[in-house]
């Protein structure tokens, strides 16, 4: 093999653990020591691909949060679905992508990225993530209040998200399914805690 093929190879092979190990433990508890021992190559190694721990990071999430945001839009177009359906089809794609919290991932990496780091990655979440996300919340059947910003509702509703990437804490109990308990929390987080009037009239 070549060497140029097998730098190519290793770099994919890099991006391809990195991400995997940062969307699993998060930013803070994933190390290029980590990375490249499951790789098996030594850090130095990895550094020829990526100086630094914060740019392999920054490369993962750019690749990565383009696929999301792809799946997210592909959702959009599926007019045929009611809002509700459609709004539980993004948050599956979450799901399907994001093994633990967005939000959570998001604010830990934040605190620990460079001023630089912080602003391209803030932008990849705003493009990624509340952009296509704040596209849903501006269609007028959702009918979305007056005081608040598209992209500042796709926020609130990620940040409230976390129940669902988990099973700490057992909203509705044992005898529903995942995707009822993922409906529930929705409906809780888009509806609020409170009776409806057709609740209470039964």
């Amino acid at each position: 093999m070549k060497r140029t093929e097998q730098l190519e190879k290793t770099r994919a092979a890099i991006l391809r653990t990195a991400t995997r190990l940062f969307l699993q433990k998060g930013f803070a508890q994933t190390s290029t020591r980590d990375i490249a021992k499951e790789i098996g190559i030594t850090q130095p190694a990895l550094y020829h691909h990526f100086s630094d721990k914060e740019v392999l990071f920054l490369s993962v999430m750019t690749d990565f949060s383009g696929k999301v945001r792809a799946d997210i839009n592909k959702v959009l177009r599926k007019h045929k679905l009611s809002p509700e359906e459609q709004l539980f089809e993004i948050v599956k794609v979450l799901k399907k992508h994001h093994p633990i919290s967005i939000y959570d991932q998001y604010n830990q990496a934040m605190q620990l990225l460079s001023k630089s780091a912080q602003r391209k990655f803030n932008m990849i979440f705003v493009m990624d993530y509340l952009i296509p996300i704040g596209e849903y919340f501006k269609q007028p059947e959702f009918n979305l209040r007056a005081d608040l910003l598209p992209k500042e509702a796709a926020e609130l509703f990620l940040a409230s998200l976390t129940p669902v990437f988990g099973t700490y804490q057992v909203i509705g109990g044992q005898a529903i399914t995942n995707d009822q308990r993922t409906k529930l929390i929705i409906d809780c987080i888009v509806n609020g805690l409170k009776r409806t009037p057709k609740e209470e009239i039964i």
